[in-house]
């Protein structure tokens, strides 16, 4: 019997300045497209309808929760970045390189993308899980960008912790996903429209 040979697949960490705008934009869109499929699935596997929890709240309330912590998160973030030397923050450049220069549509949709695959999963089915404090650690773990420097990882544990309040006081997904959504569109066109560094 003849042995088959199977391509061998070489993992390689890729450094910001190897990747290309497509690159990114396909690792973009494959993560999300995971993150949402295992999002569906534990959902599923917790027997929880899907339907109710994406379902749209019957009040406006959950607008007030998810328009308010993203204007408190977008103030810290916006002082942060005076009190905070610039290295400190640093992604290695990804955001730079993902929104600089984008589209306007398509930062909304990439925004909105973001908001309902990531908050579908960690806020939906983990946060069910596990509750919103070990949620928020692997939600800044999952951020691996950010890792190298702790107040970057400290701000996105605290940002989930949010997303998490507001989801249980809301009671409705709908309200960390407007956050989040808002948080990402904001953040993405002000590195569009921002002039020379």
């Amino acid at each position: 019997m003849k042995k088959k040979k199977f391509p061998k697949f070489k993992i390689q960490k890729a450094e910001p300045q190897q990747l290309t705008e497509r690159l990114l934009l396909i690792n973009l869109y494959f993560t999300q497209g995971l993150t949402l499929i295992i999002g569906i699935v534990w959902i599923l596997l917790q027997k929880r309808n899907l339907l109710e929890v994406l379902a749209l709240p019957d009040h406006l309330q959950f607008l007030w929760w998810g328009l308010g912590l993203a204007a408190i998160m977008l103030i810290m973030d916006l002082v942060l970045s005076y009190v905070i030397p610039q290295e400190s923050m640093d992604d290695g450049g990804i955001n730079e390189l993902l929104f600089r220069g984008r589209p306007i549509w398509h930062i909304v949709c990439i925004a909105a993308l973001v908001a309902v695959c990531e908050e579908l999963l960690f806020r939906g089915a983990i946060q069910h899980a596990i509750g919103p404090y070990w949620t928020s650690i692997l939600f800044a773990v999952i951020h691996i960008r950010y890792l190298r420097h702790w107040i970057p990882t400290g701000w996105v544990f605290v940002s989930s912790y949010g997303l998490g309040y507001i989801y249980l006081q809301s009671g409705t997904l709908w309200a960390p996903i407007l956050c989040h959504f808002i948080i990402d569109l904001v953040s993405g066109l002000a590195i569009r429209f921002r002039r020379g560094s």
